[in-house]
């Protein structure tokens, strides 16, 4: 799939990239990670996030932040 072909607001990784990357797209031209825009080309190979690997992704986010409060 590409980046054109996905809805905004959808989750998705960079194939080749760590796991821990997961970007959203926030509109036609760019997405995010870590709440910082990048752009990104239309034609980018992305593979979409589905709804288990969404909140494993959510999951291991609390999970960090809650041991950098410690």
């Amino acid at each position: 799939m590409t980046f054109q072909q996905l809805a905004i607001g959808s989750y998705f990784r960079l194939p080749g990239v760590s796991y821990g990357c997961v970007y959203r797209k926030a509109s036609y031209s760019c997405c995010s990670l870590n709440a910082l825009l990048q752009p990104i080309r239309p034609t980018t190979k992305v593979i979409p996030l589905n709804a288990k690997e969404i909140a494993k992704y959510f999951a291991d986010k609390k999970e960090f932040l809650n041991k950098l409060k410690i």
